[in-house]
């Protein structure tokens, strides 16, 4: 077994879609309507991918999660060259934190589109 995808609300789904592809050199898997007249872009690799959703109505932010019950902390990618995605998180705008060499792989984190916290990891 393997987990397919995540689904996740977020206010532009074309536009954080972008920027994830730039990132993680991931493509655009599918968009179109979705649930309650909202759209999603489904994005990812050939495995694997992201449902970015937006509903047909106000958001409201969620606020700590990492202290509410089913509340989604942050989104782990695997990569291949650790620095190359970090300068590109940088040149991105966003400010990599969390830095850690230990098993199994070294990491960092970033709050990145829609205030996401992605963990970006090697094991290489």
């Amino acid at each position: 077994m393997k987990l397919e995808h995540v689904n996740i609300t977020v206010p532009n789904p074309k536009a954080s879609a972008a920027i994830l592809c730039e990132l993680f050199g991931w493509h655009v898997r599918w968009e179109g309507e979705a649930k309650d007249n909202g759209f999603t872009v489904h994005v990812g690799d050939d495995e694997s991918y992201l449902a970015l959703y937006a509903p047909n109505k106000r958001l409201e932010p969620t606020g700590n999660t990492y202290v509410r019950i089913g509340g989604m902390n942050h989104i782990g990618v695997v990569v291949a060259d650790l620095d190359a995605v970090e300068a590109k998180v940088k040149a991105a705008g966003y400010t990599p934190h969390s830095h850690g060499d230990y098993e199994p792989g070294i990491r960092f984190y970033f709050d990145g589109p829609d205030d996401i916290e992605f963990e970006v990891v090697s094991y290489a």
